[in-house]
């Protein structure tokens, strides 16, 4: 009977997916979020110490979240409980919490209660948990991929730290296949697989910072080759792209050729040369690049070569990016296509961006410099009588909603950073300006 019970779990371990059974079981094993392991990091201090405190794991998928709760629990020797949002509801919760009371009573031992997709949960549910976290019958650790703020009640958030986890690195993902690759108990190593670094690379850039998605996409790759013979198992550029049904087109998310297109689109569009945009454009999608990346490019492009020589290019730009994710593929692609040629045939000036860039300037340089009196905020008496905004003068309260008045700290007086070009929306709004500035030097003048 043992021996069968033994032989079931084996073949129950072999059949789990790779990503479960790489899944590291202790601190020093698991591979990146520094800033919460890393030597003096809160979290390993607290773990170390056997001091947990209630958590909300925020991050995007295979950022570790899952992993994370797993270590807490077991390098503090505490009982683990598994609660799913989606699965579960408000009888399973006074279960679990019975079951703590046990623990604590019977085999003193602290109950660690990790809820995946907490954000799932509505009002009521999460408000069963609240009386017994603050008791401390429970550590609860929460994971969400959505934004705690929104998602999770404030009485509950009060009493949990909110912890964002980041993706993995190039470099971290590259670290957990290589282990992968050589674990013969838990990995692939048994197979003595052959992997090139060109096919590393492009499984890598695929999972997009999620650990779980390299390693499913690493087993895709090894089930390709496993029937060959020993010699003949080599994971190449080739195998990997046919795993994943995902074709490069001598395209890396992170090589020079992705920044040799992004950079010949910017400068297409700079250039005011709207086929050259929609070429480029059309290049990167067919290579796989992220639609979004390439949106987000055209916001920044938006604010910083258009300008206010046309304000409307950022909203166009913003609509296109909202488009997309509305629409999605390949129907989205035409939102972006409409962007380019429109942020390519617009008026363009960088005031606005070589204006910015003279501020950071002055700020590095001069620090934190004091506001004037008479434009600071008053809301007590004491204030006022230090002479908070005495001798504010309200603008509409004068002609054109304009009176020449001093805003900027006296050690800055006179500097101007927006010089507005003779293009486009902009020319209105340099004559603007240079009126509205001589009637500011007349008073100073005065």
């Amino acid at each position: 009977m043992d021996l069968f019970n033994q032989s079931e779990k084996e073949i129950e371990k072999a059949a789990r997916p790779l990503a479960d059974r790489m899944r590291p079981e202790t601190l020093e094993a698991f591979v990146g979020q520094t800033h919460l392991l890393g030597k003096d990091g809160l979290l390993r201090l607290a773990i170390e110490e056997d001091k947990l405190f209630s958590v909300i794991f925020w991050g995007p998928p295979g950022s570790g979240k899952t992993t994370l709760a797993r270590i807490m629990a077991s390098e503090t020797k505490s009982h683990f409980e598994t609660f799913s949002a989606v699965l579960s509801g408000v009888r399973e919760i006074r279960a679990v919490i019975d079951e703590a009371k046990v623990q604590r009573r019977y085999h003193q031992k602290e109950t660690v209660l990790f809820v995946d997709e907490i954000h799932r949960f509505n009002k009521a549910q999460q408000d069963a948990f609240l009386p017994h976290v603050e008791s401390g019958l429970i550590t609860l650790i929460g994971a969400t991929t959505e934004n705690p703020s929104f998602e999770v009640i404030s009485p509950l958030l009060s009493r949990a730290r909110v912890m964002v986890l980041e993706p993995f690195s190039d470099e971290e993902l590259s670290i957990i296949l290589r282990r992968a690759i050589s674990d013969k108990e838990k990995g692939l190593g048994a197979l003595s697989l052959q992997v090139e670094p060109d096919a590393l690379d492009h499984i890598i850039w695929a999972g997009n910072g999620d650990a779980r998605t390299v390693l499913n996409n690493l087993e895709a790759a090894a089930s390709l080759v496993r029937e060959k013979d020993v010699r003949e198992r080599k994971i190449t550029r080739a195998v990997a792209e046919a795993a994943l049904q995902m074709k490069a087109l001598q395209y890396d998310k992170h090589g020079e050729e992705h920044y040799n297109l992004i950079s010949a689109f910017h400068k297409s569009l700079r250039g005011s040369d709207p086929d050259a945009a929609l070429y480029w454009l059309g290049r990167m999608l067919a290579a796989g690049e992220d639609p979004l990346y390439i949106a987000r490019r055209m916001v920044r492009f938006a604010s910083e070569d258009v300008g206010n020589a046309d304000p409307r290019a950022l909203s166009v730009a913003m609509s296109a990016m909202q488009a997309f994710q509305f629409v999605g593929l390949p129907e989205g692609d035409l939102a972006l296509a409409q962007a380019a040629v429109y942020l390519a045939t617009a008026p363009k000036s960088n005031a606005l961006y070589a204006g910015y860039g003279r501020v950071k300037q002055t700020i590095s340089r001069t620090g934190t410099l004091p506001v004037p009196l008479h434009i600071r905020n008053a809301p007590t008496r004491l204030m006022k009588d230090l002479g908070y905004g005495k001798d504010y003068k309200y603008a509409h309260d004068f002609a054109d909603a304009y009176v020449p008045q001093e805003y900027l700290p006296e050690k800055l007086r006179g500097e101007i950073y927006y010089e507005p070009r003779d293009r486009g929306y902009e020319k209105i709004v340099k004559e603007r300006l240079m009126k509205w500035r001589k009637l500011r030097d007349r008073d100073r003048g005065g």
